[in-house]
């Protein structure tokens, strides 16, 4: 029996410790159910009081060796935590029957269970509100102010649930009102919304806030002495000047001071503070004092004004100081006309900046290089100028000593440096002046020169006069500058418009005419600064003065400069001519007509070169002819010579203009003589110009049979039976006459 009871209890807790080790799957068979799981698990649903719903199950099922997932809804056992709250029936099916929150179980015979938490509430059907005074307060007031918020319950006559809590409250004005919770807190007179919002449903109501009291008014004391509270007027120092709030009561119109429970303003703190009515003058200026107390408020102008007009320093404007030095300067006010007070110990005095300068008393100390601000002030009024340190400076220069303007411009003034005891060097023009030794001619104006007009003047600049205690040397340094002003040249002119050159050769540069501005006209030609352009010409200066020497074949360009002004002038650099020839020299020409005249240069090896157009023509009598480069035009009876030259050859031409003959007649056509006899005949020529000279014995006769008729100077003669014409010609033109010897 003993073996017995041994062999079990060894079995058992073999079964045991397999179960414990081994996956459950490992023991169990096709068909059993490894878990379930209600949809939804873990989470907690809602359900509304007096609704249903069901509820799903599935369940991991072994079939074989694998699982699989099937719906286990209507095999499983259903419970509740609590039936009163929600029941559930087979098949997972609940029902909401009061507000609450229960836990729902499904158990599985096999022994899986799953759970899920089921929270049943009730439905509202109306929001209201409970509040009291029927929605008008006072401010100031703290009593029932609370509002409370109701939900009828849907299902229950005549049951509510107290909310307030869980609403979510608002005002419309939070200028009037603000509220939290149901609790109403009051800000300001008017009128608000009060919204309350629970489970979709909204509760309003209308508030009025209105102020316990009718108005404010101030009163003003000085001096413990009660004055008008309109336009206030004070001067800075004032410290006796009070003011008092009183409000007035709607139900009784009693008065009572508020003046340590309303609130006080300025409109401006920089220039009067107030607390409990207490006011504290600061500066000049208009402020409004404004009094508030339980949505009524008054309100006061406030006039500060100085007792003094302004301070005077001395010395005045700002200063340039070394490190070092110190600079005493005294402050006046003025106190009425023509009289002053010495305030220097009893202003206040500061430095924007104590690291470069320092200021007590009105003596400034230099310390260190940099820039500062001091400020002298004395009851409302104020008085500021800027301070410079510099480095200690051993040497002050000027970067140009000479400067040359034309009269009408300006340029910047000198830039002016200083040697530190480094011997660094820094920029030191903003801290000198300058002065004009004659400002008709040269003034300083704006930072800049300016040129007036012609001369010289000396420019000075040097430090300000200081009346600081410890001067430098450098503080008397002069630095000065010659400046002279020219008149600005107009044009530069010359009468060779172009030049030649022969190579080897040396000629003379043109001679060159200024003229300025003011119209004053005058020969530069000793001054003008030349150059020529390319390596075909070089200039050379002789002890006669500056010429052009040519040096090879080509062309270049001669530029003389004179102050602001530059003249070009083209060179041809050639071979010397040794001989010009002109054709025509005598040219005979119709008003009006033209011909061309050729020039032939001939050079030493017997080439040659057309020169036509640079011999430079001109016209003994141009109201007779005139010529244009290479052409001669005819422009009036009579006669004129044009003349030129090149390389030193001159040339010329005769020109002769005669009126153009239209028209030649003859008295006689045809004749008729016996042997033996003669007539003379009349020839005429007709001019462009009206004229009809008789040209009878100028004209070139001629006979077509001599041995019939004969002519000499119109003069015909028949000589024997037969016919015969005679013929005239003269300037071009012929006429002609029959003559028959009988």
């Amino acid at each position: 029996m003993t073996v017995k009871r041994k062999m079990t209890g060894w079995l058992l807790t073999m079964v045991l410790l397999l179960t414990t080790v081994l996956p459950s799957g490992v023991l169990a068979a096709s068909g059993d159910v490894l878990s379930i799981d209600i949809e939804g698990a873990g989470t907690t649903l809602e359900l509304t009081v007096g609704k249903t719903k069901q509820l799903k199950v599935t369940g991991k099922v072994l079939e074989g060796s694998s699982s699989v997932v099937k719906d286990l809804t209507n095999v499983v056992s259903w419970s509740s935590s609590d039936d009163e709250i929600v029941k559930v029936s087979n098949g997972g099916f609940l029902t909401s029957l009061k507000a609450g929150t229960v836990t729902i179980w499904a158990d599985h015979a096999a022994g899986p269970k799953s759970s899920i938490q089921v929270t049943a509430k009730d439905s509202y059907k109306e929001l209201t509100l409970e509040y009291s005074q029927d929605g008008k307060y006072k401010l100031g007031s703290s009593d029932n102010l609370a509002v409370k918020a109701l939900a009828a319950i849907d299902g229950s006559a005549g049951a509510t649930k107290d909310v307030t809590a869980d609403t979510d409250w608002s005002s419309s004005n939070s200028g009037v009102l603000t509220i939290e919770k149901g609790q109403i807190t009051l800000v300001g007179e008017g009128t608000a919304t009060i919204t309350a919002k629970y489970s979709g449903l909204t509760a309003t109501y209308k508030v009025t806030v209105s102020s316990p009291y009718s108005k404010l008014k101030l009163k003003y004391f000085n001096n413990n002495k009660e004055l008008p509270a309109e336009d206030v007027e004070l001067v800075v120092g004032d410290d006796q000047a009070t003011f008092q709030a009183w409000s007035t009561l709607t139900t009784d119109s009693s008065e009572l001071e508020v003046t340590d429970k309303a609130t006080w303003t300025s409109s401006d703190k920089e220039i009067v503070t107030v607390e409990g009515g207490k006011i504290k003058v600061l500066a000049v200026g208009k402020v409004t004092l404004t009094a508030e107390y339980l949505g009524v408020k008054a309100q006061a102008d406030v006039f500060i004004r100085t007792p003094y007009e302004a301070i005077l320093l001395d010395p005045t404007g700002d200063h340039s100081m070394f490190i070092g030095e110190t600079l005493k300067v005294a402050a006046e006010v003025r106190s009425s006309a023509n009289n002053s007070e010495d305030v220097t110990s009893k202003a206040t005095w500061t430095s924007s900046n104590p690291l470069a300068a320092t200021v007590s008393g009105g003596e400034v100390s230099a310390k260190a290089v940099g820039t500062s601000t001091i400020k002298v002030s004395h009851l409302g009024i104020s008085k500021s100028f800027k301070v410079t340190v510099n480095p200690t400076i051993t040497e002050l220069a000027v970067e140009k000593k000479e400067l040359e303007l034309y009269r009408g411009e300006s340029t910047s003034l000198p830039k002016v440096t200083a040697t530190k005891l480094d011997e660094d060097k820094i920029d030191f023009s903003k801290e000198v002046t300058w002065t004009s030794s004659n400002e008709d001619v040269a003034k300083i104006e704006d930072g800049k020169i300016v040129a007036e007009d012609k001369g010289t003047v000396t420019l000075t600049a040097k430090m300000p006069e200081s009346k600081v205690t410890t001067p430098i040397g450098v503080r008397s340094t002069e630095l000065t500058v010659t400046l002279t002003v020219k008149e600005k040249v107009l044009t530069l002119i010359s009468e060779d418009e172009k030049l030649s050159v022969i190579i080897g050769e040396e000629t003379k540069l043109p001679d060159v005419s200024a003229v300025w501005e003011d119209g004053e006209e005058a020969s530069v030609s000793d001054s003008i600064e030349w150059t020529v352009s390319g390596s075909n010409a070089v200039i050379k200066t002789t002890a006669t003065g500056k010429t052009i020497k040519g040096l090879t074949k080509g062309s270049a360009s001669l530029k003389g400069t004179y102050s602001n002004k530059t003249i070009s002038i083209p060179v041809t650099i050639e071979p010397k001519i040794v001989k010009v020839v002109v054709d025509p020299v005598n040219i005979s020409l119709n008003v009006k007509k033209t011909k061309a005249i050729k020039v032939t240069g001939f050079y030493k090896d017997g080439k040659t070169v057309n020169l036509s157009s640079k011999v430079g023509w001109e016209s003994s009598n141009t109201e007779v002819a005139t010529i244009t480069t290479t052409s001669v035009k005819a422009v009036a009876e009579g006669t004129a010579t044009l003349k030129g030259s090149y390389q030193g050859h001159a040339v010329s031409v005769t020109v002769s203009v005669v009126p153009k003959l239209t028209k030649l007649t003859v008295d006689e056509k045809s004749l008729k003589l016996a042997p033996g006899s003669a007539k003379t005949v009349v020839v005429t020529a007709e001019y462009d110009n009206g004229k009809k000279p008789s040209v009878t014995g100028s004209a070139v006769w001629t006979s077509s049979k001599s041995s019939v008729a004969k002519v000499t100077a119109g003069k015909i003669e028949a000589v024997a039976k037969g016919s015969a014409t005679i013929k005239a010609v003269y300037g071009g033109k012929t006429v002609s006459i029959r003559v028959t010897v009988k």
